[in-house]
């Protein structure tokens, strides 16, 4: 089956399949997609194999789009970490529409400017790499 996005042969099997179920026909990939992806990742590989996955599912939906600088490590990272610690915290939820439910700030996309300042995550060290808030750390940190 061709991903409504594009090919699905430049994508990922999992992430094909994954993406044919979560978005709809000449929908745009969008905040919630991504926190949907992540909790699907989380939920069947656990952390930290779901930063490599959705680092790696991200950067494959942008290079489709002809947008490969779009990826940014930091945002990434730190969106499936918040969506971990929710399903850490609920694991019997199961359905990601319950999920959102009950943590209705992950689709808030402008939550993580409560934990970075603008200028820190612009900067070329966050999109490449691990960045730790510098404004509040998030509450599972050490």
């Amino acid at each position: 089956m061709t991903h409504p996005h594009g090919d699905s042969a430049t994508l990922d099997p999992e992430l094909a399949q994954i993406l044919d179920e979560i978005v709809r026909p000449r929908e745009r990939f969008a905040h919630r997609h991504h926190i949907h992806l992540a909790f699907l990742a989380v939920r069947h590989h656990g952390m930290p194999e779901a930063v490599d996955k959705i680092s790696d599912w991200i950067r494959q939906i942008a290079a489709q789009h002809g947008s490969p600088q779009l990826y940014h490590h930091t945002i990434t990272r730190a969106w499936v970490e918040l969506v971990a610690h929710h399903v850490d915290t609920d694991p019997d939820c199961t359905e990601f529409e319950t999920f959102v439910q009950h943590h209705p700030a992950l689709l808030d996309k402008y939550l993580l400017s409560r934990h970075y300042r603008a200028v820190t995550l612009a900067a070329a060290h966050a999109r490449s790499s691990w960045t730790d808030p510098d404004l509040v750390a998030f509450p599972w940190a050490p």
